[in-house]
């Protein structure tokens, strides 16, 4: 394999993987995927040899953070052995985080086990705290077992970040004791417009929720004072000092943040999409699954540089119009 670094046409070097590991969820939360969705046949979806390849060949070239995602993670079969052997990359120095974002269903599972592995922190999503409103959004009633995941998370000594998707009729008038909950227990929280990909029952003109006026809302109450934090992702931070913890800001539709983008998505079928933005992507498993997989590998991930565009061009701009992107959310991964 070549040494040679990832950097696209802009000049930005590509240091962070988001690698899916399926499309399969034990959620249904209505912005990110429909009831009755259908997903992949497991003989299209990557082994776990395989992830393991890709990743390697990702850290070749430079990557030194790798997130693991879904649909949700822990779901997947096996997903311990991988963590296991992706460690191998942090013990050795190639690698300087190993992470995942989880809806936290399966965490009091696997929390010690993943500190164990040298997982340092994870990202959890967690829209609201009210227990009818969750299962109103997820279609599902298990706001205990995501709390005592969390519980459990926290005991195993892992970092946590809470990512909370900011919905105009749902969830507005909770987020500030959200962020009071959460800094009390010790966790920075992060607020994420909604995105139009995939369709979904819901018109998304009418879930979303512009930061720029929440931000507004909050400092109002709140003194909000930019910091300087970087966790490798999108999110722009703010101390509140009334609370002493760290808020986050990810704002695709209102403050675009391509401009400094390290990062590139792997889904679960090894398709490469150099922007979520975007419905352009490299088949990677044809590579994978060839006679020369390190060749072909390589070869696909300089034309995914040459590709990777500027920025993307997500929009809400009315009532019923089309997602942006076709793809939903689980497929691409978080």
């Amino acid at each position: 394999m070549s040494s040679q670094s990832l950097t696209d046409g802009f000049g930005r070097q590509i240091t962070y993987l988001r690698l899916s590991v399926t499309d399969r969820c034990d959620l249904r939360c209505g912005y990110c995927m429909s009831e009755n969705m259908s997903f992949l046949p497991k003989r299209d979806l990557l082994n776990l040899e395989e992830l393991e390849h890709l990743s390697a060949a990702f850290i070749n070239r430079g990557v030194r953070k790798i997130r693991i995602s879904g649909g949700e993670p822990l779901v997947r079969r096996d997903i311990m052995k991988l963590m296991g052997n992706l460690s191998k990359h942090l013990d050795s120095g190639d690698l300087d985080e190993l992470t995942l974002t989880t809806n936290a269903t399966q965490l009091s599972r696997y929390a010690g086990e993943l500190k164990a592995m040298g997982v340092g922190r994870i990202n959890i999503s967690l829209d609201t705290l009210d227990d009818d409103k969750f299962a109103q959004l997820t279609r599902r009633r298990v706001l205990k077992t995501v709390l005592e995941g969390i519980e459990a998370a926290q005991n195993a000594g892992l970092k946590i970040k809470i990512n909370v998707v900011a919905l105009a009729d749902f969830n507005r008038d909770e987020i500030p004791s959200m962020i009071e909950w959460a800094h009390k227990e010790g966790m920075d929280l992060t607020l994420i417009e909604v995105m139009p990909l995939g369709e979904v029952e819901e018109d998304r003109f009418d879930q979303y929720l512009p930061l720029t006026a929440l931000r507004d809302e909050l400092e109002q109450d709140w003194t909000l004072e930019p910091i300087d934090k970087n966790t490798g992702g999108p999110a722009r931070y703010v101390r509140v000092r009334e609370t002493g913890g760290v808020l986050g800001f990810i704002t695709p539709l209102t403050n675009n943040f391509c401009a400094g983008c390290n990062r590139v998505r792997v889904t679960c079928t090894g398709q490469i999409y150099m922007c979520l933005g975007h419905m352009d992507c490299i088949d990677l498993r044809t590579a994978l699954r060839g006679s020369d997989p390190e060749t072909a590998l390589n070869a696909a991930l300089d034309i995914a540089m040459l590709r990777k565009p500027e920025r993307h061009t997500f929009d809400i701009a009315g009532p019923g119009a089309m997602p942006a992107v076709e793809r939903h959310m689980s497929v691409t991964g978080g």
